[in-house]
């Protein structure tokens, strides 16, 4: 008996194409799709410097000074109106940055002895800086006023306004009495005694309280005066003020150290203190 033949089946064969595969292709890399950047944020305008200011506005004034002197050359004196505009310009630049003042423009202070003042406030303001200044240094009234001479003295409260208590010499403790007391009642006027200029005047002097002191030439004479114990905010005249005989200067008042009320006069002559009585004796009119 033959054995059944068996059944070969065919392998399949490649399917044939109509064009041929490229040789030894060259392969490019692929191309990265590009990065997505982030929108800027628009940057703030920064500030101007002062003098970049000024520069700016120096050299905008400049062309506008250029153009100027273009249109109308008949305003420029010498005819050259570029040479103006040119001139104009270096100028408005300068001044925009920076003054540079000339050698020969000077302050002229200049001391005087006399005040030249237009009003008698300013004359008053001016003589009592003077006074203060020279005070405070040390130095005597008469290096900062005129000292006026007295021709005319007067007793230094009026008539029947007063009486006289105690005098010059009178005890005191540790010392003795170097004025004459015109007792009167608080409020009672006190007077300048003579023409002089005002070289002290204040609420409180020692123990002679509330005080005015007054500066006279007198026979040629140094001659200050005291007015003491007067009342509070009494006082009307100021350092450096200068004041005429029988002149309203303040009240009676009991400041101090004093029992009951009364003017404390002195008389200083070249800073010596005197009696007041025979000197007033001799010398009132």
């Amino acid at each position: 008996m033959t054995a059944p033949e068996e059944e070969v089946t065919p392998s399949p064969q490649p399917a044939a194409t109509d064009a041929p595969a490229p040789s030894n292709p060259r392969k490019r890399p692929a191309r990265k799709a590009p990065r997505a950047r982030a929108p800027r944020a628009p940057r703030a305008p920064r500030a101007r410097r002062p003098w970049a200011k000024a520069k700016a506005l120096g050299a905008t004034f400049a062309i506008g000074v250029m153009v100027t002197g273009a249109a109308l050359p008949a305003l420029t004196p010498t005819g050259d109106a570029s040479a103006a505009a040119a001139k104009a310009a270096v100028s408005a630049v300068d001044v925009a940055q920076s003054y540079t003042s000339a050698d020969d423009i000077r302050a002229e202070i200049a001391p005087r002895g006399n005040f030249s003042a237009t009003t008698p406030e300013e004359i008053k303001e001016t003589r009592s800086r003077a006074v203060a200044a020279a005070l405070a240094a040390g130095m005597p009234l008469g290096s900062a006023v005129d000292i006026p001479v007295a021709d005319r003295i007067v007793m230094p409260m009026a008539d029947g306004t007063y009486s006289f208590t105690d005098g010059f010499g009178a005890s005191r403790p540790g010392r003795s009495h170097l004025g004459q007391d015109f007792a009167a009642g608080v409020g009672t006027p006190i007077n300048a005694a003579m023409k002089g200029c005002v070289s002290r005047s204040t609420e409180s002097y020692q123990g002679y309280g509330v005080t005015i002191q007054i500066e006279s030439i007198v026979d040629g004479q140094a001659v200050s005066t005291v007015y003491s114990h007067m009342t509070y905010g009494s006082r009307a005249v100021e350092v450096g003020d200068c004041v005429e005989e029988g002149q309203y200067i303040g009240d009676v008042g009991s400041t101090g150290y004093v029992f009951g009320s009364c003017l404390h006069f002195e008389v200083h002559i070249n800073t010596v203190a005197i009696d007041p009585l025979p000197w007033m004796r001799e010398h009132v009119s």
